[in-house]
């Protein structure tokens, strides 16, 4: 019995990982935000580039300051042809009130059930709640990016620098 233990626990670590990564295809998402309004990730395909910000936890200290500087600074990122959110497994209620007193000017998504966390591989292990990572989506629905080196007091200029690195357009 140990040996068969032994061998399934090998054969599971050399089993490939499904991690989400560039050039895959971004799981879908639906998912409702703070301004009342519900996202689809498929009504941007074709249309344009898509920035999804996840997050901890609303009213956290890092999230405070990586939304505050989104909110701040969000002409920058504004400047190119991108739909951009922050995202957590907060309640809809938790970050309405979060987007509300950041002054936020652009949607936070609510996904409280972490599937969409889940799917896009940033959902922490054991605990309902996502990790700082900022993934960047082509117009073709293409995974561009995943950004897991968030500095939460750049975030927006860090973002805006990415897109234009990705060759994302610039509005014009």
């Amino acid at each position: 019995m140990r040996k068969l233990f032994f061998l399934l626990c090998a054969v599971a670590i050399s089993l490939p990982s499904f991690a989400l990564e560039v050039g895959d295809k971004a799981p879908e998402f639906e998912l409702a935000a703070s301004d009342g309004k519900t996202y689809r990730l498929a009504d941007f395909k074709g249309k344009q580039a898509v920035a999804v910000a996840w997050y901890p936890k609303a009213f956290t200290k890092g999230c405070t300051i990586e939304c505050k500087s989104l909110a701040e600074n969000g002409d920058l990122i504004r400047e190119y042809d991108v739909a951009y959110f922050m995202a957590s497994t907060d309640e809809l209620e938790d970050n309405t009130k979060f987007a509300e007193e950041m002054k936020a000017d652009f949607p936070l998504l609510s996904d409280p059930s972490g599937e969409v966390a889940e799917a896009y591989d940033v959902k922490m292990p054991v605990l309902n709640m996502a990790k700082r990572v900022t993934i960047y989506i082509g117009k073709d629905g293409k995974i561009l990016k995943i950004d897991r080196d968030i500095k939460p007091a750049t975030s927006a200029q860090d973002m805006a620098r990415t897109l234009g690195e990705l060759g994302v357009a610039k509005k014009g």
